[in-house]
């Protein structure tokens, strides 16, 4: 028996999607694929937690194949980025083909009319961001009505990026009989209150728990002063020589550090949100075949990068959540790699680092480079209002001590 056959036997995947997996070289599953496939083909709907470059893709995608193969109508795969949706169709489409089925991507960023084209061929399988699947629906290009499958992926990540709206109005569009699978790192409150109005009677599958760092990754953090945190990412970059991701929290940061490294000689990229997809995905395609040694990314790429054998991730600014930490660093150490972690933090920012310590229940080394002063960490600096109000309340107090 072959080793596809052989890992991947016994979860009710038919033949002709088994011999798919062993001709792409799937030989064992998942423990996502494990427990979430059996479930998936049972027409269950299923919530299912795990760390980020855990095969979640396939968790959903062969079973929402095998469903579409049996009956007629439509899958839809909303996620929250342009760049998560063009790979959540690359994984799904060798499988879908295999049985004839039909695929399409709506996501913004791309002119609308070739989107129209392919809508026009009868896709069964929709993979889409929020927003650009309603510009669809409100130009009566597509209709949900017959939809068999939904699934919610990254379902936390739409949420913190503020489409809740849209979920609520897409979910709205598509059939009450249908099986909804949601999919996520991370469980806030708001995702149980989508899984109680939208789905029957979820099973509940976690992996790792909510918020459980990549297992494989070590972590360090650090403490610089912020005028120094360029030159140590140059000599951290000096250190390792494998591919960077670098995280930065604004589109202008991301530019401007960039653009740093490339006039220091790095062959480096950028992806954010005032780059064109056309820039995006050249990017990316560079980062992946080794053009560009660094890409510094917004979080909009915290879950839109699936590159096999990134060495290192580099939170060049620590993440507004402390959510954000742990999809940030899942781009390495995927499959059961090796990877590594390195946090830039700045003496204000030791409660941040405590929320993302909790979070991931560990405690992250403090390291020091012999090139450059360390700092240690101390109460956030006053802004010159907060300097103000204190010197204002200083001279009231001394007013009432003198009355006194």
């Amino acid at each position: 028996m072959s080793s596809a056959h052989g890992g991947f036997y016994g979860l009710g995947i038919a033949p002709g999607l088994l011999k798919k997996l062993e001709d792409l070289g799937y030989e064992t599953p998942t423990p996502i694929q494990a427990k979430g496939i059996p479930l998936a083909n049972d027409g269950k709907d299923v919530i299912g937690v795990a760390q980020t470059g855990t095969g979640k893709t396939l968790a959903f995608g062969i079973p929402m194949v095998q469903h579409l193969a049996r009956v007629k109508g439509k899958g839809l795969v909303l996620t929250p980025t342009r760049e998560l949706a063009i790979q959540v169709r690359a994984a799904i489409l060798p499988f879908a083909r295999a049985f004839g089925i039909g695929s399409a991507v709506l996501i913004g960023g791309e002119p609308i009319r070739g989107q129209v084209r392919a809508l026009k061929k009868k896709p069964r399988i929709i993979v889409a961001t929020p927003g650009r699947l309603i510009d669809h629906l409100e130009q009566r290009f597509v209709r949900l009505d017959d939809v068999k499958i939904v699934v919610l992926d990254e379902a936390d990540r739409m949420l913190d990026m503020g489409f809740a709206p849209q979920i609520e109005r897409i979910m709205r569009k598509v059939p009450r009989r249908r099986q909804t699978l949601l999919f996520s790192a991370t469980m806030p409150t708001e995702i149980m209150r989508i899984a109680s109005t939208h789905m029957r009677l979820p099973v509940h599958t976690e992996i790792a728990p909510s918020g459980t760092a990549a297992e494989g990754v070590s972590h360090e953090v650090f403490v610089v002063k912020r005028d120094l945190k360029v030159s140590l990412l140059e000599k951290l970059l000096k250190q390792y020589k494998g591919s960077v991701l670098v995280f930065t929290r604004t589109k202008r940061g991301a530019w401007v550090l960039a653009r740093s490294l490339r006039r220091a000689g790095y062959a480096a990229a950028e992806i954010h949100s005032d780059r064109s997809l056309a820039q995006r995905k050249e990017a990316m395609n560079g980062f992946k075949s080794g053009k560009y040694r660094i890409l510094v990314a917004t979080d909009i790429a915290a879950r839109g990068i699936d590159v096999e054998g990134i060495e290192l991730v580099i939170n060049y600014d620590l993440p507004d959540e402390p959510g954000t930490y742990v999809h940030r660093i899942g781009r390495t150490g995927r499959a059961g790699m090796k990877g590594h972690a390195i946090s830039l933090a700045t003496p204000d920012q030791g409660k941040d680092l405590r929320s993302i310590e909790k979070l991931i229940d560990m405690t992250i080394e403090l390291s020091e480079h012999p090139e450059v002063p360390a700092e240690t960490f101390g109460p956030k600096p006053r802004t010159a209002f907060q300097k103000k109000f204190a010197r204002y309340k200083s001279r009231v107090s001394r007013r009432i001590r003198r009355k006194r």
